[in-house]
């Protein structure tokens, strides 16, 4: 009687231990509902983010990057960048923004749906690892506007894993001059700030 008692009790005490822990697939939610920690890419050392930074989130750009035909100083014409035109989409392909040259400045602009916004200027390139494809890139951000938002506190953009972009055969002459151009690409921008 006694051993039946005991075993009874441990029953119960089970019982009560049971619901008091969250199931399992709870805790799994938890974690699901956090936004996973970007990582920065594997990049060759002369486009590494300085030190102390670190990578607030990543956009896949999907675009044309537009050239125009110019003279160069020695006279010689040549399709010369004078933009991109790209949409920026998240993880989940849902588009975020756009990527474009500044009206004024010339500059490289990313503005974000969230009314942030950067310019930025080439620090440093490597050639792409696809031969026809145009370079990755280290930028310092020259300037924010606009809202508060994702952008607002970016220092540094990589651009990586291109693919496409470079200008194509098209005739560049004199009897071209000022003609445009475009050469469709897609590439990896990462957002870097002061880590915290």
């Amino acid at each position: 009687m006694r051993r039946l008692l005991l075993s009874a009790a441990a029953v119960i005490g089970l019982a009560i231990l049971i619901p008091s822990t969250p199931p399992a697939n709870a805790q799994a939610n938890t974690q699901e509902d956090a936004p996973a920690k970007e990582s920065a890419p594997d990049v060759p050392d002369a486009i590494a983010v300085p030190a102390g930074q670190e990578v607030l989130f990543f956009v896949h750009a999907k675009g044309s990057q537009i050239y125009t035909c110019q003279a160069g100083a020695d006279g010689k014409f040549s399709w010369t960048l004078k933009g991109p035109d790209a949409e920026l989409t998240d993880r989940k392909d849902k588009v975020i923004g756009h990527h474009s040259a500044e009206p004024t400045s010339k500059l490289p602009m990313w503005k974000l749906k969230d009314g942030s916004e950067v310019t930025g200027k080439a620090a440093a390139h490597v050639d792409s690892l696809d031969a026809d494809s145009i370079p990755w890139l280290l930028v310092n951000v020259e300037s924010h506007a606009g809202k508060s938002g994702q952008l607002t506190n970016v220092t540094t953009i990589q651009r990586v894993h291109t693919h496409g972009g470079k200008p194509g055969n098209d005739a560049c002459d004199e009897s071209h001059k000022d003609g445009e151009t475009k050469s469709t690409y897609t590439a990896d921008y990462y957002f870097f700030a002061p880590a915290k």
